[in-house]
């Protein structure tokens, strides 16, 4: 009786302390916040070839498994050894999905560089036309209203002033500074490329050694959880893979067609700029609920310099495209695999995306999703502890529950 009074006090003395350790862990991590992020970074600026062999597998693992298993299938009547027929499997995988990851990569660059370039040599040269093409349409607009016309572009030829002066005054000035930046910026991206490139051989050996990394995992998990506790966070791993696969490698899929369709149109509409907007559309794509919006924006803008009216049916065509991929393209690929409503969708785009940038807007989704889990299986564990429902309808318009009966009392 003694002992089993002792191991109560001890397991209440255990949860306070786990729980005062967690608040104290919360509150050190938002009062040294950017030293914990600034540390971060360093961590994750070492391991940078890591995490990018890391995503590179995992984008590509779908692939590399329906090649293995095609080989194997393919190759039953010659190779007659399972491991050889497998091995095999795995060497024409290897060598698919790294043409695949180079023909991705390469083949955007040397298709986007030239055009892009253009593009942005084309929106220089274009600017002054621009500005005195906007304002010739403003001009015929508000010919009407002269009133209106001098309020307006009274407003025009300030902003068109601060640009030049802006121009004249802080980029001329400081143009041995801007080139220094410039040149940090090509250092940056050398290293970006050497990531890659080492992120390549890490993919190859993480796409190859995947099925026995799983298992060393799991054999550590087993090995100091309970049973009970490691066959539920197995359950629970295998549900991130599925939010995670499903969603990201979806929204890309999306985000491509969305870009290809977006290219091919604004073609058929002649307008100024398809590959660059294309590819800022599709790329933005990837960011669920603001994306579209997003990447509209500059874009308007860069076709609002060459014409207005043009401008105006492009705004349309984003509209019709952004309603398209959220009502019938994005659910015939995507489906509901989150499970979130619009307002938790919203909720985590903010908030990662303000703790993590663009990254955290393209994760914030699925990432929210499993926490979204995870806490509605807590709150349904707890409930059914009390021995009270976890059916959210009796909830609505609960005024109290009876402590003895434990029946729901509506409010009246």
């Amino acid at each position: 009786m003694n002992n089993e009074k002792y191991q109560k006090y001890i397991y209440w003395g255990v949860t306070a302390f786990l729980a005062l350790s967690g608040v104290v862990l919360v509150v050190f991590l938002l009062v040294e916040f950017d030293g914990v992020m600034d540390a971060a970074g360093t961590v994750t600026g070492i391991l940078a070839p890591i995490l990018y062999g890391a995503v590179f597998a995992y984008l590509l693992a779908p692939v590399y498994n329906w090649i293995r298993n095609l080989v194997v299938h393919a190759t039953e009547r010659i190779i007659t050894s399972p491991e050889k027929r497998k091995g095999f499997g795995s060497f024409i995988a290897t060598i698919v999905s790294v043409v695949m990851w180079i023909l991705a990569v390469f083949g955007i660059i040397s298709m986007m560089i030239p055009q892009l370039w253009e593009s942005v040599m084309g929106i220089v040269e274009a600017l002054p036309a621009g500005f005195m093409n906007l304002q010739r349409w403003l001009e015929q607009v508000l010919a009407d209203n002269p009133d209106m016309e001098e309020t307006v572009m009274e407003y025009y030829s300030m902003a068109v002033g601060y640009l030049q002066n802006w121009v004249t005054n802080d980029v001329v000035p400081n143009l041995r500074k801007i080139i220094g930046e410039v040149s940090n910026g090509v250092f940056t991206f050398l290293n970006v490329i050497k990531n890659m490139l080492i992120g390549i051989i890490v993919m190859v050996y993480l796409l190859n050694m995947k099925e026995k990394l799983l298992t060393q995992m799991k054999m550590i998990l087993y090995s100091i959880c309970p049973v009970k506790l490691a066959n539920k966070l197995l359950e629970e791993g295998r549900y991130v893979h599925q939010i995670f696969g499903g969603f990201i490698i979806g929204k890309l899929v999306d985000s491509l067609i969305i870009g290809i369709m977006c290219f091919v149109l604004l073609n058929v509409m002649k307008m100024p700029y398809v590959l660059l907007i294309s590819v800022i559309i599709g790329v933005t794509n990837v960011i669920p609920f603001f994306g579209p919006f997003i990447g509209a924006i500059p874009s308007a803008f860069l076709i609002l310099l060459v014409s207005p009216v043009k401008c105006l049916y492009f705004v349309i065509f984003i509209l019709l495209l952004q309603q398209f991929d959220g009502n019938i393209l994005g659910p015939k690929i995507l489906g509901d695999s989150t499970g979130l409503s619009s307002f938790w969708v919203l909720f985590s785009i903010l908030l990662f995306g303000g703790l993590f940038g663009f990254v955290g807007m393209i994760i914030g989704v699925p990432t929210f999703a499993v926490i979204y889990k995870l806490v509605t299986e807590l709150v349904t564990y707890r409930l059914g502890k009390r021995r009270l429902s976890a059916d959210i309808g009796k909830y609505e318009n609960l005024d109290h529950i009876d402590e003895d009966q434990k029946t729901f009392i509506k409010k009246r």
